[in-house]
């Protein structure tokens, strides 16, 4: 390729230096929890997906080592070791020490840039205890190692090579990531499956030295194979998923969808390898083109009839499982999370691309294309019956109590952002939730039994349960197309359950429902779910509370030898009084509470459709595969 060339020390540009970093790590990399900490892998791993993309770059190793440093190793042209123009040192020495300094700001080393999204490996070097970049490159093996950011000598020669690359090791620092250093299996393969289906013909290799695993990740198909892993444990509607591919302007489009009979629509866009949660023109354009070729296909072969009205945008994306990837030169990224794509001209370049293929999909396979319309149909019809059920679930203002669920004590405030919900299983437990709670600022809503199983079931039935009912008008954000989270009534939304397996189900039920149907409550961070001891144990008027058996084992040897200590187990949260309630459970100076949040949503949509998803099979392999790590059950 021509760009062979093009790509050495005068293309690094130096924007800003790099002294803030270690000051305010949580303004570069998000947060310094294990959110931040596995952040720096994909800093790094970022740029070798770069090098891949201009057509460089074959194969990826990121290895964990023992220490849980970690090693990420490309095949690609090698970060430039020349000196730089402006500050008079080697570019790999200005890549590796000043922030924003690289070869996608202006210049001609990447057409595209997936890693210009995040804050540059510089950010990675300042934030870790020790880091080692070798670099193959012109016949030679170049090397500088950092202390804290700080270079410990000039970029040398330490060996020689006819290959080309660059491996970049580092330690994370314990100084700034105080909670965590230990990286994540799961968390990191996720991901790394994930690029290498968004780089089709990328592998990707994953290396676990801490216990001997490793994963390796390549996909000819690209994004098809993406689609077909996200409904592996449903029933599709078509067995190979839509492709459509295409190139405009320097903007590579490719699309890849496949319609399953479940009913919630699982649609991933993602632009330069990010996964763009908020949407944007490019998703936009998909969901246009979607609309509008279905309705026209439908009128055009009368299964809609001249008399009745058209497919909303919700009918033809129920049971739906789609890919947007796009590539493009200079991104414009916005939003409140930078995760939604604002370039104007991506929409219509998508929507041309796909309308076309689609238009093509639905008139060579008539049979296919008639049970997507009957479920779109079928999808209509229950809108309509939603919409009835709806006005049930709505309220005028906040400040109009008749029309809240009659088992719902509210609270006496009116401000959301210090109210809470607690959301409790069964009718003892409520009561006494009710005579233990601060009533300026907390309200209880009871539940009968287990609500609705969302996952197996539409709109029209979920809100024909009366405890989903209950919930959606209790919160106030109204559900679907009304959904506002403005008009939440509550900032904490609190499910109680007891600590066994009933009460484990009713919360993932809850959280279903809240992933489907109101995400935006989990991502504006207001689900939680309440920690209730297990144990009480008491010693001469002394009481103590103990989440596991591990903390009750603690408490007790601190009482110390020949105490005579009694021991009670909570089987539910009936069990306790009001008092006890208050000071375990409720009481914001002493209570622990989990805050639910959405890490990977692609995996979170796996999960929730393998537990409670109409097949069995998956469930079952879940179950085995981890009934292994569950050390107490209560049945």
């Amino acid at each position: 390729m021509s760009q062979q060339n093009t790509y050495d020390e005068s293309q690094i540009q130096v924007l800003e230096g790099l002294e803030a970093v270690r000051k305010r790590p949580g303004m570069y990399i998000g947060s310094t929890s294990g959110k931040g900490l596995h952040h720096l892998v994909w800093e790094v791993v970022d740029n070798s997906i770069d090098e891949a993309l201009a057509g460089y770059c074959t194969k990826i190793q990121v290895r964990v080592h023992e220490d849980n440093s970690i090693t990420v190793i490309d095949n690609g042209r090698g970060i430039p070791v020349g000196e730089n123009a402006k500050l008079k040192k080697s570019t790999l020495e200005v890549v590796m020490t000043v922030l924003h300094a690289g070869g996608k700001f202006g210049g001609e080393g990447y057409k595209v840039s997936g890693g210009l999204h995040g804050v540059g490996v510089s950010v990675v070097n300042a934030l870790s205890e020790h880091v080692t970049v070798t670099v193959k490159l012109h016949g030679h093996i170049y090397q500088q190692e950092y202390r804290r950011g700080v270079p410990q000598y000039d970029v040398k020669i330490v060996g020689e090579s006819n290959e080309t690359g660059t491996t970049v090791k580092f330690k994370p620092d314990p100084e700034i990531f105080t909670d965590t250093t230990v990286y994540e299996y799961e968390t990191l393969q996720s991901r790394i499956r994930e690029l290498a289906f968004l780089n089709k013909g990328l592998e990707i290799e994953l290396v676990d030295e801490r216990t001997g695993t490793s994963n390796s990740f390549k996909y000819e198909g690209g994004i098809i194979e993406f689609v077909k892993h996200l409904n592996r444990n449903k029933e599709v509607m078509h067995d190979e998923p839509i492709y459509v591919e295409g190139s405009k302007d320097h903007i590579q489009v490719e699309v890849s969808l496949q319609y399953n009979d479940g009913y919630s629509e699982n649609i991933h866009s993602f632009a330069n390898n990010i996964n763009t949660h908020e949407g944007g023109t490019h998703e936009s354009g998909f969901k246009s083109a979607l609309t509008r070729i279905i309705n026209d296909y439908a009128r055009k072969t009368g299964l809609i009839k001249d008399n009745d009205s058209n497919f909303s945008g919700d009918d033809v994306r129920e049971g739906l499982t789609a890919i947007i990837s796009v590539k493009i030169p200079e991104p414009q990224f916005e939003g409140q999370t930078k995760t939604k794509l604002g370039n104007s001209e991506v929409r219509g370049i998508v929507e041309s691309f796909f309308a076309e293929k689609l238009q093509e999909f639905l008139d060579e396979n008539p049979s296919v294309s008639r049970k997507i319309v009957e479920k779109g149909l079928q999808a209509a019809r229950a809108r309509e019956a939603a919409r009835k059920a709806r006005e049930l679930t709505r309220r005028k203002s906040a400040l109009e109590v008749s029309s809240l669920p009659g088992k719902l004590a509210d609270c006496s405030s009116k401000d959301a952002s210090i109210s809470e919900l607690y959301i409790v299983e069964g009718d003892s437990a409520g009561g006494s939730a009710k005579q233990g709670r601060d009533r300026h600022f907390q309200a209880i809503l009871p539940l009968r039994g287990k609500i609705l199983n969302v996952e197996r079931a539409r709109l029209d039935r979920i809100l024909g349960n009366a405890e989903i009912r209950a919930i959606i008008t209790a919160l106030g954000t109204g559900i679907g197309d009304d959904f506002d989270l403005a008009k939440a009534r509550y900032h904490k939304v609190i499910i109680m359950t007891d600590a066994d397996v009933d009460g484990a189900h009713i919360r993932t039920l809850m959280l279903t429902f809240f992933f489907r149907y109101m995400r935006k409550i989990i991502e504006a961070g207001y689900i939680y779910i309440a920690q209730p001891p297990l144990f009480k144990i008491e010693r001469n008027k002394v009481i103590r509370y103990a989440q596991s058996e591990k903390e009750r084992d603690e408490i007790i040897a601190e009482f110390g030898e020949g105490a005579k200590v009694n021991v009670q187990r909570y089987k539910g949260l009936g069990e306790m009084n009001a008092t006890q309630l208050w000071e375990t459970t409720m009481d914001p100076e002493s209570r622990t509470m989990l805050q639910v949040s959405i890490e990977d949503a692609i995996e979170a949509d796996v999960i929730f459709d393998t537990l409670m998803g109409d097949n069995v099979e998956p469930r079952r392999d879940f179950i085995q595969q981890f009934a292994k790590d569950v050390k107490n059950l209560d049945i």
